[in-house]
């Protein structure tokens, strides 16, 4: 396994991230904790959760199932780099009462204390914003961070779904209080969503903050969807099923599948290692449903994509260009 710094920190982390919102709502506790086990023992040691996953009346299962893999023992809390995160509220639509969501200094407070209880552990290494909050300041937010930063309960603040100007601001913020500020972002990013580009990945580079890319294949479009198909696999759904009922989108998607079969690639590999030569990304979130899913990922960091694949994928998929010139009329 390969491994980069995460961000400005001196956190070693592996060059693919381990998702587990799977864990609870399609995978079992059981086969949860032996994909933990295998990704471990490959050399993932950046594994990333929230506070809500486990969705609906199960929030909070997911950290929980994470934390029962903890408690086996063996180093697994010592060689994991955890990440979670706080925002939405963790109680049912009809209960929640004013505070219990966003990132009020009073929710953050409980979201920590709950997640390290779900987590069974004493820190969180990176504590990531899940939204942006359009009410509380910046420095409402900060001051809690501080707090949380002292007391031991957590090492480093993150974002995820931020535009670029709120990384920005939130810098900013943490800069006139003397704090490092955010460390990464976690955005969605891949091939067929390239607007991180403009704006995202230029804030993040300014600041110094690595970039967590989710949804790497795009909800699966770009596993191979049309090809599996035809084969009688499984009918593209959700995102995926929403982009091949445009035409012209399933002719790109049809274009880049033609591209990889040429070379004998892999689709869904190519996906991932197309975002590890992006030279802010430190690591897309691959969330393998069981072990098989998580080999195929594993075989990607290893890829190395030719020139030649790597403009045929600009050719089928060009992004936004170099920012700012690519506002410029």
């Amino acid at each position: 396994m390969k491994y980069t710094q995460l961000g400005r920190t001196g956190l070693k982390v592996s060059r693919l991230v381990l998702g587990t919102m799977n864990f609870g709502p399609q995978t079992d506790e059981a086969d949860s904790h032996a994909i933990m086990d295998a990704a471990l023992a490959a050399g993932i040691n950046f594994f990333d959760t929230a506070n809500v996953y486990g969705w609906g009346e199960n929030k909070g299962r997911t950290e929980e199932i994470i934390g029962s893999w903890f408690a086996q023992g063996g180093g697994r809390r010592e060689k994991t780099v955890l990440a979670t995160k706080v925002y939405g509220s963790m109680s049912r639509e009809a209960d929640t009462w004013p505070n219990e969501d966003k990132l009020s200094a009073l929710n953050i407070r409980r979201a920590v204390d709950a997640s390290l209880k779900r987590l069974g552990t004493d820190y969180i290494d990176v504590y990531q914003f899940h939204h942006i909050d359009r009410l509380t300041p910046f420095e409402e937010i900060w001051q809690a961070i501080d707090v949380l930063i002292q007391q031991g309960k957590i090492l480093y603040a993150a974002s995820s779904n931020f535009p670029g100007y709120k990384i920005a601001q939130a810098n900013e913020a943490a800069a006139r209080r003397g704090m490092v500020g955010l460390v990464s972002e976690q955005c969605l990013y891949n091939l067929y969503e390239r607007r991180a580009e403009m704006e995202v990945l230029p804030a993040a580079q300014e600041y110094g903050l690595g970039v967590i890319p989710w949804s790497p294949l795009h909800g699966g479009l770009l596993g191979g969807v049309i090809k599996k198909q035809e084969q009688g696999g499984r009918r593209a759904s959700g995102r995926a099923a929403e982009v091949l009922a445009d035409p012209a989108a399933r002719g790109r998607i049809q274009a880049y599948e033609d591209l990889l079969d040429k070379h004998g690639l892999v689709p869904g590999e190519v996906g991932l290692a197309w975002l590890l030569t992006r030279p802010q990304v430190t690591g897309p979130i691959v969330g393998p449903r069981t072990a098989e899913q998580l080999e195929g990922a594993l075989r990607a960091v290893e890829l190395e994509l030719s020139a030649e694949v790597l403009a045929g994928l600009d050719e089928v998929f060009p992004g936004p260009g170099p920012s700012p010139e690519a506002f410029a009329w």
